[in-house]
């Protein structure tokens, strides 16, 4: 574990990053504060297949009208 004040981190962040990345833990303290630096590998983020439209799936849902209506079943928890 490292551990250093934030004026020694910033003259040895590379140092520190090559660090974290292999898996050692850095913990840079200020004022009473402890700020762990960690690598965590970044994912690609997955391609947009499409932009969703409003309206595209009319008519294949239908919404009866009695759905505000209590259900049999709690009707006894509403009187």
């Amino acid at each position: 574990m490292i551990q250093l004040s934030v004026s020694e981190a910033s003259t040895r962040l590379p140092e520190l990053l090559t660090a974290a990345r292999a898996g050692q833990l850095v913990e840079i303290l200020e004022n009473g504060w402890t700020f762990r630096l960690t690598a965590v590998p970044s994912r690609p983020r997955p391609p947009v297949t499409g932009t969703p439209k409003a309206g595209r799936l009319k008519g294949q849902l239908i919404v009866p009208d009695d759905l505000d209506e209590p259900l049999e079943e709690l009707r006894e928890y509403s009187e």
